[in-house]
């Protein structure tokens, strides 16, 4: 952390925040992947909703009845010029809402309103105990708050799990959306396809097993191709934060529960059912496959081959554009920012 506030000590305060969760470039010297920087954070501790974790931007809370108990929404909501639309970002599995700060700012720089919202069970909004969670009712709360703040016809972007919650929004309110833009979307594949069935208490077990290690070794592995940088250490802070807070049971219940829904609630079967215009940018590095350490008997078929998903995934919606990126990964809008804005600029446009 130090060294990137050293990097940027000239910028504005909002700037200084974007960059501690988004400034991944090639100024920032690269780390082997060692216990050192994870032990350096084993005493971060957070509650359920995150309190005295920052994230870039002013949160501000959304207060909605669903399934008969009061939640909480929170939200960084930047208002654009009035002439461009406001552009919705929707966070991956492993994430909040605050890993959108570089992304955020560029679009605002552009002139586009940004609505950032941590899903129920995610970031810092509430993490019920008991909640039927799926794709459906994460988009009508996404839909309910968009109402609440008045914005129209929104540019809709899925990261990873938002990816599929963006596509099932786009199929709930395809009238109402601008475009959908999917960076590195999970869900290509129907996964139950290839896959094992496994209950919330398996997810639930395998998350109380936990620990900080797993987490940087995880998105080593599957997000950063083995080549670690300083400033990812930032990205994983809230996550190692719940593993030593107070209610990480609670937090991991709710993790468990969203990943049901990614195996059961797939969207890729109905690609051909939107209407809105599509653009799909994949890095093609990308190897994320659900469910590969359990996959059926005598199943040979390979999870997460994005250099081909990419392609068969364009092919099956109705007039989508690809955008691939040769060498980037399952963050394209971390690894490389230069390169990812080039290819959301045509998207956007």
């Amino acid at each position: 952390m130090k060294t990137i506030q050293k990097l940027i000590s000239g910028e504005t305060e909002r700037r200084k925040k974007a960059i501690r969760f988004a400034f991944v470039g090639g100024v920032v010297a690269s780390l082997l992947f060692c216990g050192s920087s994870v032990r350096a954070q084993t005493s971060v501790s957070y509650d359920a909703e995150l309190k005295g974790y920052d994230y870039p931007f002013p949160v501000e809370r959304f207060q909605f009845q669903s399934q008969q108990q009061a939640l909480e929404m929170a939200y960084m909501y930047l208002p654009g010029n009035g002439k461009q639309p406001t552009v919705v970002l929707l966070h991956g599995k492993n994430f909040a809402g605050a890993y959108w700060a570089q992304t955020a700012e560029f679009l605002q720089s552009r002139g586009y309103g940004v609505l950032i919202p941590d899903q129920i069970g995610f970031g810092k909004s509430t993490k019920p105990r008991h909640y039927q969670f799926s794709f459906a009712q994460l988009a009508d709360n996404t839909q309910a708050l968009i109402r609440h703040l008045g914005i129209e016809k929104p540019i809709i972007v899925g990261h990873s799990m938002g990816g599929m919650l963006a596509t099932r929004y786009s199929l709930m309110y395809g009238n109402e959306v601008n475009r959908l833009i999917l960076v590195n979307p999970i869900g290509l594949e129907n996964y139950l396809n290839y896959v094992e069935y496994k209950t919330v208490d398996f997810f639930y077990a395998n998350q109380l097993k936990q620990t900080a290690a797993d987490v940087k070794a995880y998105q080593l592995k599957y997000y950063y191709d083995g080549k670690w940088e300083a400033a990812y250490d930032d990205l994983i802070e809230f996550q190692i934060g719940w593993l030593n807070g107070p209610d990480w049971p609670q937090v991991a219940w709710n993790n468990a529960l969203t990943y049901d829904m990614i195996f059961t609630q797939p969207v890729c079967t109905e690609w051909d059912q939107l209407t809105v215009p599509t653009y799909l940018i994949i890095g093609t590095r990308d190897r994320t496959g659900p469910g590969r350490g359990w996959k059926k008997e005598g199943v040979t078929y390979l999870l997460g081959q994005y250099q081909e998903l990419g392609k068969r995934t364009a092919a099956a919606i109705p007039n989508a554009e690809l955008y691939e990126l040769d060498g980037l990964g399952h963050m394209p809008q971390i690894e490389d920012f230069g390169r990812f804005q080039v290819e959301f600029e045509k998207a956007l446009q």
